[in-house]
């Protein structure tokens, strides 16, 4: 299978050529290997790669994504016997004896993992960046960020080294790459997909695991193999009515959505940003949706939302630093983390009890003013991020005189649209509908729905899909181009 052959399918049509013996399982890998060969150098999306020989293939269509290649984030996913450093010189050389529920059930699934993709250090930043393996650029446009802390996912998938890839997302993590690199993400409702055994909660229930893809079905059938509890967990969503992949070609109905184009603590959304949220209210419209401004609170005040995520988040961080430290008798300082990441330990280390307690308690009151809004909306539609894809090392500058209240005051400033959903548990999606008319980068839009609700907003990305095709737009990096065979 050549290259340029490989990059026209999304996972779940390789998985229907390898089960028909049009192509076999090691056909397709090696076209993978051979696509990330010719980009990563370009991009730096994949931290490493290896030989899968060694693992039990799955029988041709056994499972629905059998034989597909696939690529883990270095962090959130244990895989026996494989590196998780999670971006950090701290962790380097971390090997997990056991794999996670997640990968079981990646495993179940048929996915051939064969490397894993970048992230800045601990997750802790929306572009990735990491001082450990350097800077992470976009297949659109090599100057700008691919986003994060999911960056190498989104870099990878974008660039045709696969066509689905693992993320997380615990403030933004995994929608942001999917609007930076003109990918869908949907980030799934708390407690759908384990975190265990090692884990009950992921920064107390702000983040969750999902993936990036090209296609909607792609990350309708990954989710659907994906989700659901395991002993242990200290709870669940609710099971969904019929399988996702069955969601994506349903028609949604008449909906009515929400329009938040201006983000909530007073962050402006730029006008090419703004004239794409405009043009996907045209196209809703035409869809036949009725579309009305919203006014949606979070229940509190800006400024105390931001401090409430800031100890969450911080005070999480210090404990995995910690941890981390105690594991490899490494020091926590210069050698061994970035200053953003030490200002975090620090500040972390200052939050008392009560204040986590307080935090979790603002968590609680969003969490009840998002659901009264989704009791009169089906839906709610911001953009994604309200800036394009910003340039590499722009949003680290002056981070050293940042301490670790301000770089998260910085986070919530440049990506004001997709916390909530974090601290509220509800799904999100980013959904590549339009472009900047004048630079050609993708826009994404997200769409928020309520507690459970992936099934609705899998049904509007069909359509949407349907309406306004993203598969044949291609970024400058790109395995298919013509230079690789």
């Amino acid at each position: 299978m050549k290259v340029s052959e490989y990059v026209q399918y999304d996972a779940v049509g390789l998985a229907e050529l390898m089960a028909a013996g049009e192509v076999t399982p090691a056909e397709v890998a090696a076209a993978a290997r051979e696509a990330a060969g010719a980009v990563n150098p370009e991009i730096n999306a994949v931290v490493e790669t290896w030989a899968t020989d060694d693992e039990p293939a799955p029988d041709s269509g056994s499972a629905p994504l059998a034989g597909v290649p696939f690529l883990i984030k270095d962090l959130g996913v244990a895989m026996a016997g494989r590196r998780m450093e999670l971006g950090s010189r701290l962790a380097a050389g971390h090997v997990p004896g056991a794999d996670s529920s997640l990968m079981v059930r990646l495993r179940r699934a048929g996915l051939v993992t064969f490397g894993r993709t970048t992230t800045p250090e601990m997750a802790y930043s929306i572009t990735t960046e990491s001082a450990f393996h350097g800077p992470t650029r976009n297949p659109w446009d090599p100057r700008r960020s691919a986003g994060g802390s999911s960056g190498g996912a989104g870099a990878a998938v974008a660039a045709g080294i696969v066509p689905v890839a693992h993320a997380t997302d615990a403030a933004g993590s995994l929608r942001i790459p999917a609007a930076y690199n003109g990918l869908f993400g949907l980030k799934p409702t708390r407690g759908r997909v384990s975190a265990g055994p090692d884990f009950d909660e992921i920064f107390n229930g702000l983040g969750v695991q999902g993936s990036v893809s090209r296609t909607v079905r792609d990350s309708a059938v990954l989710l659907d193999r994906i989700s659901g509890p395991e002993p242990g967990d200290p709870y669940s969503a609710p099971r969904p009515s019929r399988p996702y992949a069955d969601e994506v070609g349903r028609s949604p109905g008449r909906l009515r959505i929400g329009v938040l184009a201006q983000a909530w603590g007073g962050r402006r959304t730029t006008a090419p940003v703004a004239d794409a949220v405009s043009r996907t209210v045209r196209l809703l419209e035409s869809l036949g949706h009725r579309v009305t401004e919203a006014r949606v609170g979070l229940g509190v005040g800006w400024d105390e939302f931001v401090l409430a995520n800031a100890r969450i988040m911080a005070s999480n961080l210090a404990a995995s630093v910690d941890g981390l430290a105690a594991a490899s008798g490494r020091p926590v300082d210069t050698s061994t983390l970035e200053p953003v990441t030490l200002a975090g330990h620090r500040y972390g280390q200052l939050v008392t009890g009560p204040q986590l307690v307080a935090a979790l308690a603002v968590r609680n009151l969003v969490a009840r003013s998002l659901a009264e809004y989704f009791g009169t909306y089906d839906l709610l539609l911001t953009p994604t991020v309200p800036e394009p894809p910003m340039f590499l090392g722009e949003y680290g500058q002056g981070a050293e005189a940042l301490d670790g209240f301000g770089w998260i005051e910085r986070l919530n400033e440049r990506s004001p649209f997709t916390m909530a959903f974090n601290v509220a548990g509800t799904p999100a999606m980013s959904v590549p509908v339009t472009s900047d008319a004048e630079t050609g980068l993708p826009v994404g839009m997200q769409f928020a729905a309520g507690y459970g609700e992936e099934g609705l907003l899998f049904r509007l990305a069909g359509q949407l899909e349907q309406a306004s095709p993203w598969a044949g737009r291609t970024p400058a990096v790109w395995a298919g181009s013509p230079r690789v065979r």
